[in-house]
């Protein structure tokens, strides 16, 4: 079982895990932001930025305005000016050259239809073009001006902005539980747990929820398609730990905290958006709309003039190529993931985020604005207290991993330098953001086939390394040392983003494990069905701090009772606990196995009993029909979970049709075999009591009825603690 769903699941993680893994404190590491003495009115935000205007510091020097971008590289660019100290812009030919082959590699090893990319640097667009086609019905070739892309989870980062203004201003407090800025109808309960989830959970993923993807967090029929307050009361996943212990991430709590932002403002969360940051900014081309019918509750549609420059999205097949998905419906949680936006304009936003919320000055028509600055006063949609905010860890951790500096990602990068941003994916689109401020360097990638996250993911990275170089090769060499401390990490990790009962737990099991070995030459390897990666120690090997053999990532374990506990990686989505034997893929497979081996023999023994063998006791009767209904029942059941496996090729069906008609037959098949299984346990003492020698089962069938009962009966404790005897639970 667990091989046939290899075929798909690793394919789906990509798309879950990127839509695209120490307790915080209350208030900014070492620079917490200064409210100021009294709420500054609502209005006085027409014009983002305007309020604080005179207290800003002047902005850092730059050698020109923000240059319009040509088709690809930017002609007039001078590259041997100086950002600062020993750091020479690139020159946009040499890097239209290196991406054009980058690009046109992965795009023809991985099959990609469309990607689009630029790249910003010294307050300029020295890169922007787009490749392949955002369409081949009609065939539309992506153009970066205009083809609007998903962008999945960086729509977070605009959350995360008008989340920071509105601390900034006084009308939230980051330290406040969440309840108090939410309707009483999505309020926070208790669900046993003490403390209140508090705004800064939601900044760095410590809320404590569980995180619930299918059948739910996207939408292909608009019918479907529900308000973001109802959304966000319906599908209220469990709180499954205390807030503040360690980051999973949740886009439901990205959710409520849009939901916080509309209920404070008493406006849309698409209006307050296009009031504060794409509208002043001039990103006419970047929207949280959606395509579709008007409808009352629903936010407006999309303009139609970028509905028909929206890319489509594909999976590809060796069967049918390049295959059309449906569009992807996340306006129910739109503050997670509904933006789409152009290469051009997240070319501006990156400029903003690399000039400390910066960007151009203030044009005339709007310095009507009430409270609008002067025209040709910079024009600041955040302050540079939330700056700093954005590149500052709520709470510090161990270097190379993510700490997630107020709702941003930090990444590693090549040559020891940092990079900020955000990585985002749905089921069709992966994209990237990343900028280096100590190389004044932004750069974004979206791609939109399945295919394509690895292009997405690792793209930002090798530019600085192409042009910064590395400050050393990946280690390779393994530890000797290591070998003899295998016991201390060996072990299955599961992972805590996933959902805790159900079915969905079923498949988070699959989803979320690692398997962590020592190999012969002493290095760390770990299995999953995203695949193998080689790690080796990082200083001492009891430390437990590896790096990857490949390229920056790193794994840091948690070290208690003499062995490791947990570990977390580079991106810090996610804990990874070490589990016990019957949380294990493997041993689900060998009683799975065993199970259907008992079922075909109980079979197999029905037609072949002779009439002496026919010879029983009513109890023994009565317990053998069960037992032979069983059998029948787990066969169907263990068809049915290999059919549906075998079925799931195409990732969109599956979260979109999710649980399934074949799914629930298998839980439920499986289920009634369990309380069946019951009833034979019930039986043992009677079947082996018997009645006279001459009318009960001989000695060898009595065993035979006891092993399967028992290997039925642990096949079916496994099925229930994995979440799979639960058909109603979707």
């Amino acid at each position: 079982m667990r091989v046939l769903v290899m075929r798909f699941w690793p394919k789906l993680a990509v798309a879950m895990l990127a839509a695209a893994l120490c307790p915080p404190s209350m208030a900014l590491a070492q620079s917490p932001p200064a409210l100021p003495e009294a709420p500054i009115p609502y209005e006085a935000l027409a014009n983002p930025g305007a309020q604080r205007q005179n207290a800003r510091p002047a902005p850092r020097p730059r050698r020109t305005a923000p240059a319009a971008a040509s088709t690809a590289a930017t002609p007039g660019v001078d590259p041997t000016a100086l950002i600062g100290a020993g750091v020479t812009p690139i020159d946009p030919a040499r890097l239209e050259a290196y991406l054009d082959g980058v690009i046109g590699s992965a795009m023809a090893r991985d099959r990609i239809a469309g990607v689009t990319v630029s790249v910003v640097q010294n307050d300029q667009v020295i890169f922007k073009k787009g490749y392949g086609h955002a369409s081949f019905s009609p065939r539309r070739a992506v153009d970066p001006d205009q083809t609007l892309f998903r962008i999945g989870s960086i729509s977070k980062t605009f959350t995360w902005i008008l989340l920071m203004n509105e601390i900034q201003a006084g009308r939230i407090r980051i330290d406040a539980p969440i309840n108090l800025y939410l309707p009483e109808a999505l309020q926070i309960r208790d669900q046993g747990f003490t403390q209140p989830i508090q705004v800064v959970h939601l900044l760095d993923h410590t809320p404590g929820f569980e995180d619930r993807i299918l059948g739910q967090l996207m939408e292909r029929d608009f019918d479907r398609e529900r308000p973001m307050v109802q959304y966000l009361r319906q599908e209220r996943p469990r709180r499954v730990r205390e807030p503040g212990q360690f980051p999973t991430y949740s886009n439901y709590g990205v959710g409520l905290a849009g939901q916080a932002l509309v209920y404070v403002s008493g406006r849309p969360f698409e209006d307050l958006v296009e009031q504060q940051i794409t509208g002043p900014l001039g990103m006419a081309r970047t929207t949280f709309r959606e395509p579709h019918p008007p409808r009352e509750g629903i936010p407006a549609a999309m303009a139609p003039s970028l509905a028909r420059n929206l890319s489509e999205g594909f999976r590809w097949s060796p069967t049918g190529g390049f295959q059309t998905r449906p569009f992807e419906y996340l306006g129910h949680i739109a503050p997670a993931g509904a933006a789409s936006s152009t290469a051009a304009d997240m070319a501006r936003y990156m400029i903003v985020l690399l000039n400390d919320g910066v960007y151009g000055t203030v044009a005339p028509e709007a310095a009507g604005t009430p409270g609008a600055a002067a025209p040709g006063s910079p024009l600041a949609i955040f302050s540079p207290t939330t700056a700093r905010a954005f590149r500052t860890p709520l709470e510090p951790n161990a270097d190379g991993i993510n700490d997630w500096p107020h709702g941003f990602i930090a990444y590693p990068l090549p040559g020891g330098r940092k990079g900020y941003g955000h990585a985002g994916g749905t089921l069709s689109f992966s994209s990237n953001m990343v900028v280096a401020p100590d190389l004044d360097l932004g750069v974004f990638v979206s791609v939109n086939t399945e295919n394509g996250a690895a292009l997405a993911l690792r793209l930002p990275a090798e530019v600085v390394a192409q042009f910064y170089g590395s400050a050393a090769a990946p280690p390779q060499d393994g530890s000797p040392d290591l070998r003899n401390l295998a016991r201390l990490y060996q072990g299955h990790y599961l992972g805590t983003r996933r959902a805790y009962v159900g079915l969905e737990r079923f498949v988070g099991f699959f989803l979320s494990g690692v398997s962590v070995e020592v190999t012969k030459d002493g290095r760390l390897m770990t299995r999953s069905l995203n695949g193998t990666q080689t790690w080796v120690p990082e200083g001492d090997p009891k430390a437990g701090r590896f790096v990857s053999t490949t390229g920056l990532e790193r794994m840091v374990f948690d070290m208690a009772g003499g062995k490791a506990s947990a570990f977390q990686g580079t991106y810090n989505d996610a804990r990874f606990q070490r589990v016990g034997l019957w949380s294990q893929p493997p041993v689900l497979a060998w009683l799975a196995g065993f199970a259907a081996l008992a079922a075909i023999a109980t079979l197999i023994g029905l037609a072949l009993r002779n009439r002496r063998d026919l010879r029983q006791t009513q109890i023994q009767s009565q317990a053998s029909l069960v037992q032979t209904i069983q059998g029948v029942l787990w066969l169907l059941a263990l068809g049915l979970f290999v059919s549906w496996g075998m079925g799931a090729s195409d990732t969109a069906q599956v979260v979109f049709a999710w649980p399934g008609v074949r799914l629930i037959l298998a839980s439920a098949c499986a289920l009634v075999a369990s309380v069946l299984n019951l009833l034979t346990l019930a039986a043992l003492w009677k079947i082996w009591q018997g009645g006279r020698r001459l009318d009960s089962w001989p000695v060898t069938r009595k065993l035979a009825f006891t092993a399967t009962t028992l290997i039925y009966g642990g096949f079916a404790l496994v099925l229930f603690h994995w979440g799979a005897l639960t058909p109603w639970s979707s």
